[in-house]
């Protein structure tokens, strides 16, 4: 195979430019092994299926009439997006991207040895004040493109060795991607989904993604409803969806499973940023994982949380975080007998 610069890659398939952020991880070889001895569900990934007997097409449909009043998310904005008008995602129902590229920086289980082929999305419905990617999730950059060059793009992926193809704040484009989907698989697209979300997600809308997802990838941002409200302009109902989010992303694919390699086949890996002074609610969102999830979840406790965007306006997030606050997040991890640790 022909070596190619990230460079290369994006003039050759989506001609823009976008960011990423670099997530360090360490596998147990421990785990790897125990979870590689359990079967995976056939066929596989998941929505080859779905296509076969036209769900997946059916979905798509049912999706894109969402569009005309938009209830993708728990915003329930109720704006006709197919007429250009905007909601608090500030997106169209014309598909943005920002980029598309392997990635080497997601989580050990995701990029394997070839990367995971990550599309990141503009615009976004949780629009948190710090955002990293702010000029992406907030201000809007990328080019709008139609389902079949996404689609093509999807290919591109796979065809560069990528394990996933990785979509990155998708929530608010769902329709778009489900029939860029129903196009890529009659092309030859064989590998699973990551659905890469904030988590503030309806639950009946995550039932569409039900047999069509096989890796979900979501990040449990707050518990408490005053700090979503504050940091997320007025979410203050994220930790109420989020709850109810997790649970069905957890009824659906259950526990991570890996390959004899330790690249994610299948199963819910869940991140947590933690932001300074508690503000994110760490222990409580650990405990609701043990409890309420599975004690051997999959878990990123996150560290390389920076006061970016307009985070300094608040003194509670206006530092990076401490090594003592990143150990206290472990032992409260450890208190909870969660046993599936990235590393």
């Amino acid at each position: 195979m022909r070596k190619t610069s990230r460079r290369r890659f994006l003039e050759e398939s989506l001609a823009v430019t976008g960011s990423f952020m670099v997530y360090p991880y360490r596998p147990d070889p421990r785990e790897a092994e125990r979870m590689a001895r359990t079967p995976s569900r056939s066929p596989y990934p998941s929505y080859l299926s779905l296509f076969e007997d036209g769900r997946l097409k059916q979905r798509a449909d049912d999706l894109k009439e969402i569009y005309r009043n938009c209830s993708l998310c728990p915003r329930d904005c109720r704006v006709d997006r197919t007429q250009k008008q905007l909601g608090k995602c500030q997106a169209t129902a014309k598909l943005r991207i920002s980029s598309a590229f392997p990635h080497f920086g997601e989580e050990r289980p995701l990029v394997g040895q070839k990367g995971s082929g990550t599309i990141f999305l503009s615009h976004c419905n949780l629009r948190c004040i710090y955002c990293q990617n702010y000029t992406i999730s907030i201000e809007g950059e990328g080019v709008d493109i139609p389902d079949e060059r996404a689609a093509a793009a999807m290919l591109k992926l796979q065809n560069f060795g990528c394990h996933n193809i990785n979509w990155v704040t998708p929530t608010h484009y769902l329709p778009s991607l489900i029939n860029a989907l129903t196009l890529a698989v009659p092309m030859g697209l064989k590998i699973p989904i990551v659905y890469n979300t904030s988590a503030y997600e309806k639950p009946e809308v995550l039932e569409y993604l039900d047999g069509v997802v096989d890796i979900y990838l979501p990040d449990f941002k707050y518990w408490d409803s005053a700090m979503a409200g504050k940091f997320s302009s007025e979410a203050y109902n994220y930790p109420h969806y989020a709850r109810l989010a997790f649970k069905e992303m957890f009824r659906q694919v259950g526990d991570l499973m890996v390959d004899g390699k330790g690249v994610a086949q299948r199963g819910l890996m869940v991140r947590h940023l933690v932001l300074p002074n508690r503000a994110a609610g760490t222990r409580e969102v650990l405990r609701f994982i043990a409890e309420e999830l599975s004690r051997t979840t999959y878990v990123n406790i996150m560290r390389q949380y920076r006061p970016e965007h307009r985070a300094r306006e608040h003194k509670e997030i206006d530092r990076r975080l401490t090594g003592a606050e990143y150990a206290e997040a472990l032992a409260w991890a450890r208190e909870f007998g969660l046993a599936n640790l990235d590393r």
